[in-house]
């Protein structure tokens, strides 16, 4: 059995980390964004959709983190859970900012850049397990995809996704329980109209 002194040790290294970067310490910021930043990008670009929007987001993410770090509180939950929420609500702001790009009618000049790029046809034809799964997290309600990912990217317990969504454990527990059955079907539904095609 893992002694809990050695179970607890991440989150109290985040804890004084932080309290090294609301000191002013750039190495303790770097060492956060090491142990952090690749699970905070992976869980904003499965969100967002987008890798490119997923890595602004994080810079914002660390940007806060390096102005606010004085503002965390341990007594009122985990370093992770902190940057989980930051993260959660700056995904949301990129979304209306990408909604109001769609209004303005930008979208169009970003795919047309995107397109050129040699490799995102072939990136795309290799991932295709992982198209099937991101189409199906693009399918649900934005509040169960979250829950979904911040539970699956991001290891994150129930209480603590419920503290990072600003809700209830139990409101929590049910978009995690409705999103997971929904994506189990997308991704049946998906697998039956393959079968369907190749016979």
């Amino acid at each position: 059995m893992v002694p809990v002194a050695v179970q607890h040790e991440k989150p109290r290294e985040d804890d004084e980390l932080l309290a090294r970067v609301a000191a002013g310490n750039q190495s303790a910021l770097s060492e956060l964004i090491a142990r952090h930043g690749r699970g905070l990008r992976t869980f904003a670009a499965r969100y967002l959709g987008n890798e490119g929007d997923a890595e602004d987001v994080v810079q914002e993410v660390f940007v806060t983190v390096w102005k606010q770090a004085v503002r965390f509180d341990s007594a009122r939950g985990r370093a992770s859970t902190w940057l989980y929420r930051i993260t959660a609500n700056r995904c949301i702001d990129q979304r209306r900012r990408q909604a109001l790009r769609t209004f303005m009618g930008l979208d169009d000049i970003s795919d047309e850049v995107a397109s050129r790029e040699p490799d995102a046809e072939a990136a795309t034809a290799a991932r295709q397990e992982l198209a099937i799964v991101r189409d199906g997290l693009s399918r649900l309600p934005e509040r169960q995809r979250m829950a979904v990912l911040l539970r699956a990217v991001g290891d994150l317990d129930i209480a603590a996704i419920a503290e990072v969504m600003g809700g209830s454990v139990g409101s929590a527990e049910q978009l995690l329980v409705r999103g997971r059955r929904a994506l189990r079907d997308h991704l049946a539904m998906t697998a039956e109209g393959r079968e369907r095609k190749s016979s």
